[in-house]
This record gives C-alpha cells, structure tokens and sequence, in this order.
C-alpha cells in the first residue's frame, strides 16, 4: 500500500483555521463521551432507565470510539482527509441531536453505537494532520495539542455536566457538540487541503482484518468495561468476551504482518522509539484514566457530592493544563533541553501524586485533594509530551497515517483498561482505613476492601 504524501513544510493562514478546526473538532468529540458519563445519574433519570441498562450506555459508546479511531487513518486516506473528517464531524452532531429524542432504549443504544464510531474517527485526524502539514519547528505543539485531548477534556468534562444538569437540561450533554461541530466543519471546510480520492485501495481491501479486529476490539472493550460489574471470568459472557477477543486480536495481528495493505503497520514497530513511546503512553494513560476519575467517585459515594461541587476540584487540574503544555513543548522543543530527563520529571511526579492518593481514608473532602491534583498538572503534560516527541521521530510525515492508528487504538484501549482498576476496591466509610485504588494487582496498600 502506498503511503500518502507528505505536504509542502510550510504553514499559512487557511491551513492553520483547518488545523484548529481539527483540534476543536477533537475536543468536542472528547468531551461528549466524558460529559455524558458524568451526566449519566441525570440522563438514566429523564429517560427512566435502570442502572444495569445506564451502563451499557456508555460501554457500547466506548466499543464504538474504540473502533473508529482503529480504522480512521485508513479511511481518511482512501476518502481524503478533508472529506472524511467533515462527515465525521457532521454525523456526530446529527447523532448527538437525535439522542435525547429515541423512542426507546434499543434505539438509543443505536445511536449512541454510531456516535461513539464518529467521534472516535475524529482525534485520529489531529495526529494525522499534525504530523502532514506542520513543520518541524512548530510539529511539537500540534502534538501538545493532541496531548489536550487526552488531558484537558476529561478534567473539563465534570464542569460541564454539572452545568447542563443543574442550570441547563440534561439534553444538552448530548446537545453541546452541535454548535462547536457546525463550526469545526466550516473551518475543516475552508483549511484543509483536498487530496484526491483512492477509491483503488479497496481492490486490495483487508477484509480479514476488519472481520478479525472490529469484533476483538469490541469484544475486548465490552469484557473489560463490564467485568467487574459481572464478577470477571465467573461469569461466561465475560470470560467468552476477554478469551475471545484475545483470540481474535492475535489473528488480526497476524493477518496484518501478511497483508500487503494492512490497516496497521507491524514493521514500525521494529523502532525503537516508537515502541518505546507506545508502551509509555500505555502506563501513563492508564494511571491517569484512574485518577481523574477517583477524586470524584470518592466525593460522590461518600460525600454525596454532585458533579457542581466536585467541579473546582476538575478545573483546577483542566484550566492550568492549556498554559502548562505550550510551556512543556516550548521546554522539549529546545535543542539545549534532553526531553527523556522531562519525562523522568513528569513520572516522577506523577508517581509522589499516585503514591499520596494511597492513603486517602474516609475523612478526606475535596480540599485534600488539591496538592495531588496540582502534582498531576505538573506531571501529566511533562510525561505525555515527551514521549510524542520520542516516538514520532521515528516515523515520517508520510507515515502519519500508520502512526495515527497505532497511536489512538492504544490511546482507546488505556482509557479502557483504567476505569476496571478504578472500580476494584470501594470507599470504605471508615476514617481510619486506606483505600488502596490502583485495585486487586497494582501497589499493595496495608488495610483495603474489595467490593
């Protein structure tokens, strides 16, 4: 399979409003799916849905966002990036708009499946634009900028949902994407160049690998995300999800070795520095999708917190983000500065905040968590950064596409393997025991409850 061509390394006005429409399109497409978790309690109210029916709104979503930014960069070369990008957008936003309105819950089901696949066909065309048409110079800070949307949108999230539920309506967590998607769209529209088609690829179409991976993916998501509601491999849905899902991600693995137009490139791999940077954003995505999510889970089971007072404490971590990532890519971006040591720092600190919310006890209320939230603000940006820039040096603009999918199915895929972790021990209402929430296998506290 050809790889696309890379762009003239020059920047102007009409492709910087395509770039930030692309940047904002991936925004929105974040925080919908945060926002409407957070906002699930008010959503399950309005449309009089059990809780065991509320969850699989927000698995099939994830299953579906899983997939799409799996197979994205392959449709956003044969379709042009432009073309694509626009009808991914616009379908979001219809989607969006037609949820509040489903006659039933089968039907919402639907939707939110074909939601989840447009908005995770959006964050891929970040990266895949990012490493096309930015120049070396400046490439780092379209990176940072992805980097927010693994950062500043599930922080922001809690905000914003407390906002629509309290002041607003509950329709609009599905609603908010609607004006920022029309403009996204005008703004794709005007500043992204029109490739041509390459309708030709689907002569040599991987029909195996999309029969192999869509269903592991989904499998795999679904298993993972509804495992500890289900007791894991005790009971048989699970156990056939995770096993069958394993079996059916290592066929397309090997599917995609052999295959002359694969959706993934095994052979990039081979860098280091790209595998390398992989497996780190594995660890830190994985240790952050627990962390954003637990100062709030614990306020909300134990304090009976709404999401309108946990919010400052979400804020704090999201606002400080934006001016802390164009400093941190400004920092790498320098030839004086060895960005591994930046990584360092950034774990490190990552590491004193993890290590401090080991001894959260029943006592504890939204002040507490303050000075390891400021250590994440610290540490989130310094970790991530570096380890984009490490990995995409070993890839050409020429390859973003393959880079892009590998990059965003593992991104889908920590987001997922944290909330299980999140969820294996509960708030003890006793002051005086530690809850250890890294879960049943992670840094063995003292004193926990398993739920």
């Amino acid at each position: 399979m050809a790889a696309p061509a890379a762009a003239a390394n020059t920047l102007d006005l009409r492709l910087t409003v395509g770039l930030v429409g692309v940047l904002i399109a991936s925004f929105t497409a974040g925080l919908n799916e945060y926002v409407t978790a957070n906002a699930l309690m008010d959503i399950k109210g309005a449309l009089s849905i059990g809780y065991d029916e509320g969850t699989w709104l927000t698995v099939l979503y994830a299953a579906a966002g899983v997939i799409g930014m799996a197979f994205a960069p392959w449709c956003s070369y044969t379709f042009s990036i432009r073309r694509f990008t626009m009808f991914a957008i616009v379908a979001f936003a219809f989607l969006g708009w037609l949820s509040p309105f489903a006659p039933n819950l089968e039907s919402l089901y639907a939707l939110r499946i074909l939601q989840g696949l447009m908005g995770g066909c959006i964050p891929p065309m970040l990266m895949t634009v990012a490493l096309r048409f930015l120049p070396l110079d400046v490439r780092l800070y379209g990176l940072g900028a992805y980097a927010l949307t693994a950062t500043f949108t599930p922080n922001l999230a809690l905000p914003l949902a407390a906002l629509w539920t309290e002041y607003v309506g509950w329709e609009w967590a599905f609603w908010q994407a609607i004006p920022l998607c029309l403009i996204c769209c005008s703004a794709v529209g005007y500043g992204l160049p029109q490739d041509p088609l390459h309708l030709e690829r689907f002569r040599t179409f991987d029909t195996v690998g999309l029969l192999t991976g869509v269903p592991a993916l989904a499998a795999l998501v679904v298993g993972l995300l509804q495992g500890d509601k289900y007791d894991w491999l005790e009971s048989p849905l699970i156990g056939t999800l995770l096993i069958g899902g394993g079996g059916l991600l290592v066929a397309f693995l090997l599917n995609e070795w052999t295959h002359p137009a694969p959706f993934f490139r095994l052979d990039i791999l081979k860098r280091r520095n790209f595998t390398f940077g992989l497996i780190a954003l594995v660890c830190i995505l994985v240790m952050m999708s627990v962390i954003i999510g637990l100062p709030n889970r614990y306020l909300a089971e134990l304090h009976e917190y709404r999401p309108l007072q946990s919010a400052p404490l979400t804020l704090l971590v999201a606002l400080p983000q934006l001016l802390a990532l164009v400093l941190v890519a400004a920092l790498c971006n320098s030839p004086r500065i060895d960005c591994r040591w930046v990584l360092v720092a950034g774990a490190l600190c990552c590491a004193a905040s993890c290590l401090g919310f080991s001894f959260v006890t029943g006592e504890w209320t939204r002040e507490n968590f303050y000075l390891l939230m400021a250590l994440q603000i610290v540490g989130q940006p310094m970790a991530i950064i570096p380890i984009l820039m490490l990995a995409t040096s070993a890839v050409t603009p020429a390859e973003g596409v393959f880079a892009s999918s590998w990059f965003n199915t593992t991104r889908a895929l920590s987001s997922v393997l944290g909330p299980p972790w999140s969820t294996s021990c509960s708030p003890s209402a006793d002051a005086s025991i530690p809850m250890c929430w890294w879960g049943r296998w992670a840094i063995p506290c003292r004193y926990w409850r398993r739920t």
